[in-house]
């Protein structure tokens, strides 16, 4: 009887298996398009006065409440810069900001009337007439309302105002 010698390795379990291709596709046959969904318009690309009024004063009340502010007062008004020789430059839209009955104060300018444009900080303690207009947020290319929040917080944090410092 002769021995038959099988090939422990087949031909068949070493020749490439071909990849099944989906059907090609006629040139017309594009996949059905998704629907885009819009996007809703940021917050900050509302009117000047309108964003200021409805969304940052509130954002901004409400994250002072949480750093241990307690009476503190927040508007915006068109006025002259409270800021020492400054008196005969133009009226400057500005985000006033008072607390512990007045004695301390905040003012955040915006020559122009655009969050995107230069803006400018102050502060000043018991009533005396600001000294100092410091740029703000200056290095920032998008300004957002999260960033103008945090940005007065952690100016006052700074300050030593706070009650959390």
């Amino acid at each position: 009887m002769s021995e038959e010698t099988t090939n422990p390795i087949s031909t068949e379990a070493t020749a490439p298996v071909a990849a099944k291709k989906p059907p090609a596709k006629a040139e017309g046959d594009k996949p059905p398009a998704k629907a885009k969904k819009e996007k809703a318009p940021a917050v900050e690309d509302k009117p000047f006065a309108e964003f200021i009024q409805q969304d940052y004063l509130p954002a901004l009340q409400t994250a002072l409440t949480k750093q241990g502010v307690k009476d503190l007062e927040v508007s915006l008004a068109k006025q002259k810069l409270p800021v020492a020789g400054m008196s005969s430059a133009g009226d400057c839209w500005q985000v006033i900001g008072k607390f512990q009955e007045g004695q301390r104060q905040f003012n955040l300018y915006f020559p122009q009337e655009d969050i995107q444009s230069q803006r400018a900080f102050s502060c000043a303690e018991n009533n005396t007439k600001t000294s100092t207009l410091e740029p703000f947020l200056i290095d920032e290319r998008k300004i957002t309302l999260d960033l103008m929040v945090f940005g007065v917080v952690q100016r006052l944090n700074a300050q030593k105002w706070l009650n959390l410092n």
